[in-house]
């Protein structure tokens, strides 16, 4: 259980938070431009933030004001090592391209890296990046653009959240092979089989029972 799914004082929110995200005392306090012995006053209670140290400070954590001041939240997890699964097309054909993607939360925003390209790059595979944001627990939205020089593959992406964080599923818009504008089904699940069996379910029904 993290920091912000429980009710906790401030000083170990902020220990808890900054442990969970490996930075030490000192790497806290570069971000948040204060001496690192004020780091080490506020998570031994001994001294309590100013309000826009506070703000830095949430901010360095990846939590809300609310959230810091040790107000729980239920939001859910999503970082770690995902599989994605894309319903592209390249010159008409369609492409059914699982690969690996690791995605970093901050807060409500989604920092999404491709690790692998599961189809080869002259075949329309290609690594990637984007950001997405979680409104409500419910949905992220966001943008991906190719990591490689090559590629001119752009869009954006939304996806519905499963109620306990298990998979996402929805779709992309975007620049392709194929035109400016082209739309496809989306899956990030935790294992390719679960990725690749949701994907079949979207193509086939056009929804996933949750």
């Amino acid at each position: 259980m993290s920091a912000h799914d429980q009710e906790m004082e401030m000083p170990e929110v902020l220990r808890t938070r900054r442990t969970e995200l490996g930075m030490s005392q000192a790497d806290l306090a570069a971000q948040v431009g204060v001496d690192k012995r004020q780091i080490r006053r506020y998570e031994a209670g001994e001294t309590q933030p100013t309000l826009a140290a506070a703000k830095a400070i949430a901010q360095a954590l990846g939590i809300s004001i609310d959230e810091l001041a040790g107000h729980a939240s239920h939001r859910v997890e999503l970082g770690g090592d995902w599989w994605a699964c894309w319903q592209t097309w390249n010159e008409g054909t369609e492409v059914i391209n699982p690969h690996q993607i690791r995605i970093t939360q901050r807060g409500d925003t989604l920092d999404v890296v491709a690790t692998t390209r599961g189809t080869p790059l002259d075949a329309g595979g290609y690594l990637w990046r984007g950001e997405m944001r979680i409104f409500d627990n419910e949905a992220a939205m966001g943008w991906y653009v190719a990591d490689e020089g090559a590629v001119r593959s752009k869009g954006t992406m939304y996806f519905t959240i499963h109620p306990h964080g298990i998979h996402m599923t929805g779709r992309w818009v975007g620049l392709s092979y194929d035109g400016p504008i082209v739309s496809g089904w989306g899956v990030i699940a935790r294992t390719e089989d679960e990725a690749v069996a949701l994907m079949d379910q979207l193509r086939q029904e056009g929804t996933v029972k949750t």
